[in-house]
């Protein structure tokens, strides 16, 4: 199952400015669109944002099957990591549901939740995973809070859930700044948006798929809402601010990097599809070699 491609960047300037202008509703019947765009349309036109009450945390999270990988101890360690961050939270009020074919040993946690994927794929399974995560998220999600898919070997800083749960954002969040660990080279770079001085970095959501949670509510028009989701998440993370802002959603940036992005360790799935090569490159531009930075991140993310 493939990834749905990207709507060109001036397609979607078009379609934001045309949504305010003529309205969701009358662009969802002019315009020829993509189901994730439809989708967003739809729930703009009957759901404006609002804060969530008592938000829960939800991490959706792919597990890559057995049969895809040439180390599945490895898989399973970055997993572990992974759902160690979520446990070092500062804030409790979260939950973490991995979807796979193959159920690894999970941490004593009631919290933490396996789904089991049985369908046939051809090929990259990720997005047929990301679909059946977000179809069934009424079944596990408390009632409202923010959605965030969490690839297997990427790391959550100890506040993210804490940040997100204080300041309600009516839409959700964007993750502009972040780290990225090349760890075959122990290189830590920090991506964040270009700046006069650094015209060549790049944030955080143009590099790594965990970067965004949205607000949700199943209180009202749940079906517009997991119809949204699903759509969105079948989409490269770069598509995700655009259907966030067609949506009505605008995301608000955390205030810190509160994620970091590990690559280069033998199973990532860009390693898979041949696409790590320019951001190891990116790792080697921005490093950080302050020894003191390098201490505090390797504290937060438990690196060491």
């Amino acid at each position: 199952m493939a990834q749905v491609p990207a709507t060109p960047k001036l397609r979607r300037l078009m379609l934001r400015t045309w949504a305010k202008l003529i309205g969701p509703a009358a662009l969802a019947r002019s315009a020829d669109l993509q189901a994730s765009e439809r989708a967003a349309l739809d729930l703009r036109a009957v759901q404006p944002a609002s804060a969530p009450e008592n938000p829960t945390v939800v991490f959706l999270i792919p597990l890559v099957g057995q049969h895809h990988v040439g180390n599945w101890q490895e898989v399973k360690d970055r997993l572990s990591a992974t759902l160690r961050s979520f446990i070092a939270q500062t804030d409790p009020n979260w939950i973490a549901v991995i979807c796979g074919q193959d159920a690894p040993d999970l941490p004593d946690d009631p919290r933490i939740r396996f789904q089991p994927f049985s369908t046939p794929i051809e090929g990259n399974d990720k997005w047929a995973k990301l679909r059946q995560l977000t179809e069934n998220l009424a079944q596990y999600a408390a009632p409202s809070g923010y959605v965030m898919t969490f690839d297997a070997d990427d790391l959550a800083h100890p506040e993210l859930v804490a940040e997100m749960r204080n300041r309600k954002a009516g839409g959700g969040y964007l993750m502009t700044e972040g780290y990225v660990y090349d760890v075959g080279n122990t290189r830590i770079a920090r991506a964040a948006p270009p700046s006069l001085a650094t015209p060549l970095r790049k944030p955080f959501w143009k590099l790594c798929g965990s970067c965004c949670a949205y607000a949700f509510d199943l209180r009202q028009n749940p079906a517009e809402q997991i119809a949204f989701l699903t759509e969105a998440t079948q989409h490269e993370h770069r598509m995700f601010p655009y259907l966030g802002t067609l949506a009505g959603r605008t995301l608000t940036p955390l205030s810190a990097p509160k994620a970091l992005y590990m690559l280069n360790h033998g199973e990532n799935f860009g390693a898979r599809r041949g696409r790590v090569s320019f951001k190891q490159r990116f790792t080697q531009r921005f490093e950080i070699t302050d020894p003191a930075s390098l201490k505090e991140i390797r504290r937060d993310f438990a690196l060491d």
